[in-house]
């Protein structure tokens, strides 16, 4: 069933109302071997230009995968944030565009200064100055695909953190065809730095890490070294490994002297410390690099519900019409 929706740009053209279809529908899309599929499809006769009666591409929703970057929550005081002359520029990049020439990707934004603003305003302020780079002198041609992601951008405050979610979805987070976040220093600026975008976390960098792990190579005794694996975690001296057999668990560093298959081990007798306090048997006993996690795990998806996927696809449909008439 199809459901009209009506937009409005309430501040500038108030009574210039455009209408917006969603509507839920099956399609054989290529590439899809023939199989029908359901999607979800935003649609609207109105243009982005109404002088050159420009079309606006219909959307239809088959993932929902937003590529975000949230900042690390440990900086400003009480949610409150100073920009200043020498704090107010970062370098974004969304999904895989080109950015400014020499920008290395990334295209500057410039927040508006002031003293013990809130992470609200800030945010705010940053969405727009994101969404507004398509119409900058800095933009360029080839960046035209990504057109979508920098004007339907959205950034929020929430829990102390800054979250950046691209324009786009995709059904990847990571590759060519991506929709991702990327936040890097202006040079000379330390907004950077302020507003806590040096200890981000964003979806690319969590799809794209590969956690690896093996099973035990031969029965180990514990305060004993090396540990013997399988091949294919690439370890080296100085990694963090984890060794389990579903009752035990053991964190410990691999020292100097490992090699793939062989991990030198902390020893009571040579380094007064014992790095695995438990023994294992090869019966149902993983090795794994870094810290235990699922090696399938992927990014928390931003939208998790129909309602939120909806509403972003009437935003990215809105954010795009010209309401001028």
């Amino acid at each position: 069933m199809a459901v009209n929706v009506s937009v409005y740009d309430l501040e500038n053209y108030p009574d210039n109302a455009k209408t917006i279809t969603v509507n839920l529908k099956t399609l054989v899309p290529i590439g899809g071997e023939g199989d029908e599929k359901w999607v979800l499809s935003f649609t609207t006769a109105a243009y982005s230009d109404n002088t050159e009666r420009t079309a606006i591409q219909d959307i239809y929703v088959q993932e929902i995968k937003a590529g975000w970057l949230k900042s690390s929550g440990f900086v400003g005081m009480g949610g409150k944030f100073t920009i200043g002359s020498s704090s107010k520029q970062l370098k974004v990049k969304l999904d895989n565009s080109a950015g400014a020439s020499g920008g290395g990707g990334y295209y500057t934004i410039t927040l508006t200064e002031g003293e013990n603003l809130t992470g609200e305003s800030i945010a705010a302020d940053m969405e727009e100055q994101i969404r507004a780079l398509p119409d900058d002198v800095s933009w360029v041609e080839a960046d035209d695909a990504y057109i979508l992601a920098y004007m339907n951008c959205s950034v929020e405050y929430s829990d102390g953190k800054f979250w950046i979610i691209s324009g786009s979805v995709s059904p990847y987070y990571t590759g060519a065809s991506r929709s991702s976040v990327r936040v890097d220093q202006a040079e000379g600026d330390t907004c950077y730095q302020v507003l806590g975008f040096n200890l981000s976390i964003d979806s690319q960098t969590i799809a794209g890490t590969n956690i690896k792990e093996v099973m035990l190579g031969s029965n180990y005794t514990t305060d004993t070294s090396p540990l013997l694996i399988g091949t294919g975690t690439s370890v080296q001296a100085g990694d963090c490994l984890m060794i389990t057999d579903g009752i035990n668990t053991d964190y410990f560093t691999a020292i100097s002297g490992t090699t793939e298959t062989s991990v030198v081990v902390p020893t009571m007798a040579t380094h007064n410390y014992t790095g695995i306090a438990n023994s294992y048997t090869t019966s149902g006993t993983k090795v794994q690099i870094l810290r235990e996690q699922d090696p399938d795990q992927a990014p928390v998806a931003y939208y998790e519900i129909v309602d939120s996927i909806t509403r972003w696809g009437i935003k990215s449909i809105a954010n795009q019409i010209d309401f001028s008439s």
